[in-house]
């Protein structure tokens, strides 16, 4: 190739042409002034900076040797940088174009970043100045050159872009700002028409490069053009174009490369984060020819490395076969073992619950064969010796015994079922939930000493004396206090007492042949006394679970054709409650409170209630039941209208109202209500009247078909007004007559459904405010032996008397105080009659601070004690040495009021002493001293209407 030398810089003269001395141009101006455009065109020229200085006197830096440095040391270099873009096209004159061939075309695009020179004061003047060239000398031309021309060779040099530091101040900077204003006003070339520029297209480079079988030349024009142009950020660049040169893995022999794009991923890279490959793919033009070829099948195995990769590929495989194969072949070892050990494990529960079932069917029908051997012998039983095996189990569910607090306290209430000693025929086996101390064995073996039917007397004969001795060395040997073993193996389980036993083989060899009584039924009372082999006075426990919830009493209230509370019971759903409890205070008008009670619940735990004066139409109600009398407003086309305004009130009334009795089992009514819906329940309404009695009579189904009444008293009630904590016996409310009548009537209701044993009937009694008359309603029934009664043989040992329910009456015979001759007919003691008051859940946490022995100081001190020659006082029973939170106390006296009175003292005193002013402690005592006043106002209201009425009579 031949090259044109061209004329030395030097030869030139520095010709500034005025506009107004040019009256023309020669042919030789005209090619010296297109030679120094093209050289002011061209800033990549080595003779660019001197050709700008001499004609347009500005001093450029050296680029070219500032980016040689640069690219030397691969150093960014930082720094504000200020951008002229400037793009002129090369105008040859028309003479010389005629020399070069066509066929060589040249495309240029330069792009000069030039640093900014001047200072900051005059940036603005500099801006203007540069933006006023830039609009001047931005033109783009192509044109042809031959090979070896000045101009092929110019364009060999060039360099496409180029960014430099910015240079400290030079003093041309002022010079550099002028001209540049300078040439904004009036241009850097004269406008000559010989010597405008031909205006071609140009091709712009986009810094587009090829990868040729994943690799990248690095001599190619197209790439040193790109690496050029973005020297500054090669670093970030290079790791993209090594991601990219992967594709050489898939074999893919032509990739071409958006230089743009490619930039742009880098800045990604540096930011830390690897680009997907799909990002990788989007720098390149023709993605998708390459993305079809990566992405296809057994492509990797053709590129670098693909025999290696493809025999790598093989052995894993290979490997993750045997390796599956051998996994899949334990597992299936496996799951044959352990469908074999399932299968056994289900064979062995079939067999256990087949066995279970077979022994507890047997068990049952043990059950019914001795229970019908005890029906048949039950007179003879009664009449002969005896042993009575009292097991107090609360066999409630395990939702209920977790919940309760004290459950083994609440079992040993019962403890006064002792006290069944006083027949010389009986003997008793106590089996206790919990161990006694030694000081409650001492109180209870002194007090089962003094038998209240033996006649003290200070004046009593020595035979009498030694007499009455081993009478009572006697009764202390005809009772046993028997502990569990398991009491200790499950102390926090609340397990019920007849498990207990069951798990207990010592306990259970200590009692052969006997009676067991138990409380509340449980299905391992079967079991325990198929182990004895004795009989149970109870009917059976499906039986007794059954009646024994509220629903099932009122069942058998029905059949015993008694007076019932208005209500229904066997309510699971919520619906059926709206619905039942809107129709029925449509039909009772004037109840104004209503009565929720869960079906398994006991003690007043599961009660609530809702007055109707809360209802916003119940005043609406009435004004309607007035309006249309009594015997219109029974038929239901007039109650249609109340019935529909109840059924849209009554489930914000009972959200808003409804409050449990007992806050402390049940927070809320929300609460409540999702128990009672799963338990299920009954809805009955609340005596209309303010002043209601509550009675509770016990009664025994005796396997001959008798009942007997063995206890009636009229309840004591505590915080909660439907729970008893206490009585009074005898009964005065209701006519002996009427409660013998009535308790006769659900007596034989019960052996009708086979329920034998002991039955606990709980009575409301109050005036009907329109006709005057005393109603009794049936309002509960609990098939098991009370707490009522366990305190009454208590009391009926201390005093040595009989309650008659058929007369109302407390019998007790006094001690003959005259001395009788030795051939004189003893004489028949005199008999009187004694009230008393029982307590048997009286509680106080200050009681724990006390033992039992100090206790009984500080009332002895106070003068409470019993009096066993007058047959009156205060006797104790106490049911556990460790927490001592719980007692039971029975007071005696001449009349009702008396015994009231002696109660109410003892509590008061009790309180006073254990609690200091700052620590009062739980306790019910304030709230049962405060319904005793009520009672004795009450009494003494009664008292003084009979005497108003005695004369008139």
């Amino acid at each position: 190739m031949t090259s044109h030398r061209q004329p030395a810089l030097e030869s030139i003269q520095d010709v500034r042409p005025q506009r107004k001395d040019i009256p023309g141009a020669s042919p030789g101006e005209k090619h010296k002034s297109a030679l120094t455009k093209c050289l002011l065109s061209n800033p990549a020229h080595p003779n660019n900076r001197a050709v700008m200085h001499q004609t347009c006197g500005l001093s450029l830096p050296d680029v070219h040797k500032r980016r040689t440095n640069t690219a030397k040391h691969r150093r960014i270099i930082t720094g504000p940088v200020v951008s002229l873009p400037v793009t002129t096209g090369l105008a040859m004159p028309e003479e010389d174009m005629g020399t070069v061939p066509k066929t060589s075309l040249l495309q240029m695009s330069i792009q000069h970043k030039a640093a900014s020179l001047h200072s900051r004061e005059d940036f603005y003047s500099s801006k203007t100045g540069l933006l006023g060239l830039k609009s001047r000398c931005h033109k783009q031309l192509k044109w042809e050159t031959e090979p070896g021309s000045t101009c092929e060779r110019i364009d060999r040099e060039c360099t496409p872009i180029w960014t430099t530091k910015t240079p400290p101040p030079s003093p041309t900077s002022s010079s550099m700002d002028q001209w540049g204003m300078m040439q904004g006003t009036n241009g850097l070339i004269p406008k000559n028409p010989h010597n405008l520029p031909v205006q071609v297209p140009v091709n712009i480079s986009n810094y587009d490069f090829t990868i040729l079988m994943g690799w990248t030349n690095p001599m190619a024009a197209d790439f040193c053009h790109f690496k050029q142009s973005f020297s500054l950020c090669w670093t970030s660049v290079v790791d993209a174009l090594e991601a990219l040169e992967k594709l050489r893995d898939f074999a893919v022999p032509l990739a071409k490369v958006s230089g743009e794009r490619l930039v742009e991923l880098s800045h990604v890279w540096e930011s830390g984060e690897a680009p997907p490959v799909t990002g990788l793919l989007s720098v390149l033009d023709n993605t998708e020819e390459v993305s079809g070829l990566v992405l296809r099948p057994g492509q990797r195995y053709k590129g670098e490395g693909g025999t290696e990769a493809a025999t790598i590929h093989i052995q894993s495989c290979w490997r993750r076969y045997l390796s599956r194969t051998a996994y899949l072949r334990h597992c299936q070892r496996k799951w044959a073992v352990e469908t074999t050990v399932s299968w056994l494990l289900h064979t062995q529960k079939r067999h256990v619950r087949t066995a279970l079932q077979a022994r507890r069917f047997r068990q049952l029908e043990n059950f019914r064969s001795r229970a019908q051997h005890l029906a048949a012998n039950w007179k003879h039983i009664q009449s002969s010796k005896r042993t009575i095996i009292h097991i107090p189990s609360l066999g409630y569910s395990r939702s209920q015994r977790m919940k309760l607090r004290g459950y083994d306290i609440l079992q040993n209430i019962q403890i006064s079922r002792l006290c069944d000693i006083r027949d010389e025929n009986v003997q008793v086996i106590y089996v206790c939930p919990r161990h006694l101390g030694e000081d409650l064995l001492h109180y209870y073996t002194s007090l089962l000493k003094c038998d209240g039917a033996s006649n003290e007397d200070d004046t009593r004969p020595t035979a009498a004396s030694s007499s009455s001795s081993s009478s009572s060395s006697s009764s202390v040997r005809r009772f046993i206090i028997l502990t569990p073993e398991a009491v200790d193996y499950f102390p926090t389980r609340n397990m019920c007492l007849s498990t207990l036993l069951k798990y207990s083989p010592c306990a259970l060899k200590r009692i052969k042949h006997l009676i067991i009584v138990g409380w509340v039924a449980h299905v391992d009372d079967l079991a325990v006394a198929d182990e004895l082999g004795v009989p149970i006075l109870a009917p059976e426990p499906a039986v007794a679970q059954l009646y024994s919830t509220k629903s099932g009493g009122k069942r058998i209230f029905a059949e015993a054709e008694v007076d019932v509370p208005p209500g229904l019971g066997d309510i699971y759903m919520l619906n059926q409650l709206h619905e039942t409890l809107a129709r029925l205070m449509t039909q009772n008008i004037d109840a104004h409170r209503w009565i929720f009670k869960m079906d398994s619940e006991h003690g007043g735990r599961g009660t609530a209630f809702c007055d109707t004066c809360h209802l916003s139409c119940y005043n609406w109600a009435l004004q309607e039941c007035h309006r249309y009398g009594p015997e219109l407003w029974n038929t239901e086309g007039i109650q249609e209208s109340v019935l529909v305004r109840y059924l849209d009130e009554v489930p914000a009334w009972l959200a808003r109202y409804a409050q449990p009795a007992k806050s402390s089992c049940y927070p809320n009514w929300a609460c409540f209500l999702k128990t009672f819906l799963r338990q299920g329940g009954v809805v009955e309404a609340y005596p209309p009247s303010e002043s209601v009695t509550c009675l509770t009579v016990d009664l025994l189904l005796e396997p001959g078909g008798e009942v007997t009444m063995l206890s009636c008293g009229d309840q004591l009630q505590g915080s909660c007004q439907l729970e008893a904590i206490g009585s009074t016996v005898p009964q005065t409310s209701v006519h002996p007559e009427t409660l013998q009548s009535l308790c006769m009537r659900v007596g034989q209701a019960c052996l009708q459904r086979l329920i034998v044993g002991y039955v606990s009937v709980d009575l409301a009694t109050f005036l009907n405010r329109n006709t005057m008359e005393q109603k009794v309603w049936a309002i509960d029934l609990d098939l098991t032996y009370s707490d009522q009664l366990a305190m009454t043989q208590m009391l009926l040992m201390m005093t040595g008397g009989t309650l008659n329910c058929r007369t109302g009456c407390l019998e007790v015979p006094m001690p003959i105080r005259e001395k009788c001759c030795e051939h004189q007919i003893a004489a028949k003691p005199p008999v009187v009659n004694r009230y008393a008051v029982i307590g048997s859940r009286l509680f106080h946490s200050n009681l724990s601070m006390l033992y039992q022995n100090v206790l009984f100081m500080l009332c002895r001190a106070h003068g409470t004690g019993f009096n066993i020659k007058r047959k009156q006082g205060t006797v104790f029973a106490v049911y556990d040495s460790s927490e001592r939170c719980t007692l039971g106390m029975i007071t005696v006296s001449e009349d009702l009021q008396g015994a009231l009175v002696t109660f109410a003292r003892n509590l008061s005193v009790i309180h006073q002493e254990i609690s200091p002013p700052k620590m009062q402690g739980e306790t019910n005592f304030k709230v049962l001293i405060k319904n005793i006043e009520d009672v004795l106002q009450m009494t003494v209201q009664n008292k003084t209407r009979a005497a108003e009425d005695k004369p008139v009579a």
